[in-house]
């Protein structure tokens, strides 16, 4: 007999690849379009080959979370989203997006003196199934770049997941492989110490947008060395980081 509980309702309905009437019933229409535009925008996504894409055009996102701590499986939430849109090597400074999210937790005060997100800010910001939908609007089909992406892919699969029962399909690029490709020797790749290394002035740490601002003046500076180096395409690119 199947399972006709909410949950086993919206599985059902999820496994037959849309949404239905039944589904608007067990959510508002709202979230409801949320989910139907991630599950979209993310099937979309998985059609379309990048490799080929040269590196002087390619653009992309580069985008930084902020969380409650470490590990979306036990309990940890994302506090905020930021990102800048760059083509090529050019960060356009002006097409950027970003918004808190309320968590529905509280934030431990060491993330508070962080990140500067406090309960109060937190409370009256949107729910992340809305913000998880218009960051991925913003991003659209563009390649995502990020520094240190294990932390970021981790909490963006277990929000995809618990909001919309999909997994992230986006390529993303991790900065500190590029990092460690470009400079073999180098031991500290965190980003502080990269953004020193290129002289970069370093603004508000640990907060989404002006991390990602900084982490794409970083791409930048990369994309002028990939270049030297004879990189064309983004599958030139990949095929380099696998031996890294």
């Amino acid at each position: 007999m199947k399972d006709m509980r909410p949950a086993g309702r919206m599985w059902h309905l999820y496994k037959m690849g849309g949404l239905t009437p039944a589904l608007t019933s067990m959510f508002d229409v709202q979230s409801a379009q949320q989910m139907a535009f991630i599950r979209s925008m993310l099937k979309e996504q998985r059609k379309d080959s990048l490799f080929e894409i040269p590196l002087h055009s390619m653009e992309i996102v580069v985008f930084d979370l902020e969380t409650t701590g470490f590990s979306p499986y036990n309990g940890d939430e994302i506090i905020s989203f930021g990102g800048v849109s760059v083509i090529g090597g050019e960060v356009q400074s002006n097409h950027t997006f970003y918004s808190m999210v309320n968590p529905k937790r509280k934030i431990p005060d060491e993330i508070v003196n962080l990140t500067g997100i406090t309960n109060e800010m937190a409370a009256h910001a949107p729910e992340l199934i809305g913000v998880l939908s218009d960051f991925l609007e913003f991003v659209g089909q563009r390649i995502l770049v990020a520094h240190a992406t294990g932390h970021d892919k981790n909490f963006l699969n277990s929000a995809l997941w618990r909001t919309s029962k999909v997994s992230l399909s986006h390529r993303v690029l991790d900065i500190m492989m590029i990092a460690k490709w470009l400079m073999p020797k180098r031991k500290n790749l965190s980003l502080d110490s990269l953004l020193h290394a290129y002289d970069i002035p370093v603004t508000n740490r640990h907060h989404a947008l002006d991390d990602s601002l900084m982490t794409a003046q970083l791409w930048s500076r990369f994309m002028e060395e990939i270049k030297s180096r004879n990189v064309d395409t983004l599958g030139d690119l990949y095929a380099l980081l696998s031996h890294h």
